[in-house]
């Protein structure tokens, strides 16, 4: 059994315009394997073998969170293949509110993008959200380390995943693309053995920092690694053989695979 933990998927209206606009500043000129919509995302995984996707939703302002929220609970009615993320914006004035609506609707995690709203995690707006999640069990996934939307700067290091479960430590955090996109030095330096859950989405991309990664797949705490692909933006059977072929044991394999995401997402 395979659970991807991220990949992204639209409302069928929206899904032309989005794609467009994000295969503009794609990180790799890579994809899109999907033309955007929840539909397609399910057909392109199904047959890289993969049996559940969480789609990762992401309110990029305020106003917005309301609908993406709602997007998220839409997707519930096809739980059958899909786990949705609902998503908060540091600016809300409304975050217990969604939180209680994504969570009555079953809903068991967030996803927060820093550089698409251009705050950095390290920004106290975002300790009111740490806060209510962790008092509701729920987890967040976040964007870690280079974004194209933002190459200037990079707005979740490896230090600020640390502060925030430091400050958290019931909080469960996931910082995406194995704790950081093109950062894997920094990550096997500060956060392999930490309490900060990583996922592996995009790995087969970076060619150039294979044996880092797999060194940090090798350190870090079997039950704290989701698989992800990241989809429409990698391929997914790319992405399931570069965690087939990493030199760790089958039964952390399984874990990464489907197990560490059966617990997080309170599904049997």
């Amino acid at each position: 059994m395979i659970i991807d933990f991220h990949t992204h998927a639209f409302p069928d209206a929206l899904a032309p315009r989005a794609i467009e606009s994000l295969s503009k500043i794609n990180f790799n000129g890579d994809g899109p394997y999907t033309d955007g919509t929840a539909a397609d995302s399910k057909r392109l995984l199904r047959s890289a073998g993969i049996s559940r996707a969480v789609v990762c939703n992401i309110a990029t302002n305020a106003k917005q969170e309301h609908n993406v929220n709602s997007f998220a609970i839409s997707l519930t009615a096809r739980s059958d293949f899909f786990s949705p993320l609902g998503s908060l914006h540091p600016d809300s004035t409304e975050k217990e509110a969604e939180l209680d609506r994504l969570l009555a609707a079953g809903i068991h995690g967030v996803k927060l993008h820093p550089d698409y709203v251009r705050i950095a995690l390290s920004d106290e707006r975002y300790t009111e959200i740490f806060g209510l999640l962790e008092e509701r069990g729920m987890f967040a996934t976040v964007h870690a380390g280079f974004d194209p939307v933002s190459p200037d700067r990079v707005h979740t290091t490896a230090d600020m995943l640390l502060s925030a479960v430091k400050r958290f430590p019931r909080l469960k955090l996931i910082g995406a693309h194995m704790g950081g996109f093109r950062c894997s030095r920094e990550v096997l330096e500060k956060l392999v053995g930490t309490n900060v859950y990583i996922d592996t989405s995009l790995s087969a991309l970076r060619g150039e920092e294979t044996e880092a990664l797999y060194e940090i797949l090798k350190n870090h705490s079997p039950e704290r690694i989701l698989f992800g692909t990241d989809t429409p933006w990698s391929n997914p059977e790319s992405e399931i053989a570069f965690v087939e072929r990493a030199p760790i044991s089958d039964l952390a394999k399984e874990k990464i695979f489907s197990q560490n995401a059966i617990s997080l997402l309170g599904i049997g």
